[in-house]
């Protein structure tokens, strides 16, 4: 007997479960075989660790619900009315023999799409249900008829393969090799490939964007050389150092011009009588290109201005000191310096 049923998450359902004193039979797990009307078929991919092996994800409604064996009342399907069915998702997975005859037919050619023969027509399907059955009542009636609540495991996520349904659906695919596509087209056709991993296509073309698609070319083109690193480290330590080095001359400066350092004391005391020993030491002659002109124009003079040259030398020198007094001149330098340090450590003190 066919009768029509009704969801297990109607209304009904609840409250038969709440009535007492009414016959009911409650079926967990039972196999049945469900009738699903079709409604799209798309063919997708798994993702990358699983190789983007191709499955076929079908939706559709459900209509009928046929189990192995009969229900109680000799109930031997169940049956909706289009609009009133579950909706049914379910994933077919193809086996390795299966993608074979798929690669043979033309799967990795732009051209590959899913039949359009499979879809529209009902499929029967492999499926296990809970089912609630209310016994009619007494009264011998013609509406008198049981009532049956069904409730479908995993409705949402059915996995089928070609063992478990039956169907071959390798088969219904075209064979786009014999379709003006050359079996040489094995090579990937990265745009197809990339629509049937559900990956977005560019709306331009190379040709539109202006890309270079000569791979020759772009292989051939000579690559910029980067400038080496080292350089722009050499640059930059030489004026890292040139900064310390002003830094430090600006440092002895200031130290030399402050009154009490021990630079300021030997810059007076000791470095500038020094300077001007040697400025007084240094003759005061004229210069050298102007005495080779003057004695080239008249050797006789050149002889008498060389003499006055040495006598004037003579006298800025003086007499020659004793060694008595090179042993005063020492001793009262080495006093001097003596009384800087002397002064120096008093002012830091």
């Amino acid at each position: 007997m066919r009768t029509a049923g009704l969801t297990m998450n109607d209304v009904w359902a609840h409250r038969v479960l709440r009535e007492r004193g009414v016959e009911t039979y409650r079926l967990e797990g039972v196999t049945a075989e469900l009738g699903v009307m079709v409604e799209s078929l798309d063919l997708k991919h798994r993702s990358k660790e699983e190789n983007y092996r191709p499955y076929l994800h079908m939706t559709g409604e459900l209509r009928s619900v046929t189990p192995a064996t009969a229900l109680p009342f000799g109930i031997s399907q169940v049956t909706y009315s289009p609009g009133q069915g579950e909706k049914v998702d379910a994933f077919y997975e193809f086996d390795d023999q299966q993608l074979v005859v798929l690669a043979g037919k033309g799967y990795f050619t732009s051209g590959f799409a899913v039949p359009e023969q499979v879809t529209g027509i009902e499929w029967e399907l492999p499926a296990t249900a809970d089912m609630l059955v209310l016994a009619p009542s007494g009264a011998q009636t013609e509406d008198d008829t049981p009532v049956v609540f069904t409730q479908i495991h995993g409705i949402g996520g059915l996995e089928i393969d070609l063992e478990s349904s039956g169907y071959d659906l390798a088969g219904y695919f075209a064979d786009r090799t014999k379709n003006g596509v050359p079996r040489t087209e094995a090579v990937v056709d990265a745009r197809g490939l990339k629509a049937r991993s559900d990956a977005i296509n560019s709306l331009f073309t190379e040709a539109e964007l202006g890309l270079d698609t000569d791979v020759e070319q772009i292989v051939g083109a000579p690559v910029p050389e980067a400038a080496p690193v080292v350089d722009g480290m050499s640059a930059r330590l030489r004026q890292i150092e040139a900064e310390i080095a002003a830094e430090r001359e600006q440092y002895q400066t200031e130290r030399a011009s402050t009154e009490g350092t021990t630079e300021n004391l030997y810059r007076e005391r000791v470095a500038a009588p020094l300077h001007r020993a040697e400025e007084q030491k240094a003759p005061s002659a004229p210069p050298v290109p102007a005495r080779e002109a003057q004695r080239d124009l008249n050797p006789d003079l050149g002889l008498e201005l060389e003499e006055r040259e040495r006598e004037a030398r003579r006298r800025e020198a003086g007499p020659v000191p004793s060694l008595h007094e090179r042993k005063r001149q020492v001793a009262q330098r080495a006093a001097d310096l003596d009384f800087g340090e002397d002064g120096e450590q008093s002012l830091g003190s």
